[in-house]
């Protein structure tokens, strides 16, 4: 099963969420922006992790150099550059992880970082 990642990250928290290539939820969390718990996190998704998308306007360069050095294909998403993503906004940070894991599986990266 091919999986797929999102992380809606804030200046101390992010929304992580984790699904399948049927769209379905494997994983949900919100998690404080420690790198330790975000691993952890992640830990039994990465080989089956296909790619993880990261929105985010500031602090994103942390979280992709842990994920980079953790075996992770990582897109930063400029979600308001996304007019396909503008309709999903739900106002609501687990949602908005879960619609950029969905854009992801639909429109995967094609290199390990990439902005868009």
């Amino acid at each position: 099963m091919t999986l797929y990642a999102a992380i809606d990250l804030h200046s101390n928290n992010g929304a992580l969420s984790v699904i399948d290539d049927h769209d379905h939820v494997v994983f949900e969390r919100r998690l404080p922006n420690d790198q330790e718990r975000v691993l952890q996190a992640l830990a039994p998704y990465l080989a089956t992790l296909k790619a993880l998308a990261i929105e985010s306007t500031y602090s994103w360069y942390w979280l992709v150099d842990v994920l980079l050095h953790a075996g992770a294909v990582v897109r930063l998403v400029n979600a308001a550059a996304i007019p396909r993503y503008a309709g999903l906004k739900h106002g609501n940070d687990e949602t908005d992880a879960r619609d950029l894991a969905h854009l992801l599986r639909t429109r995967p990266p094609t290199s390990p970082v990439s902005l868009g």
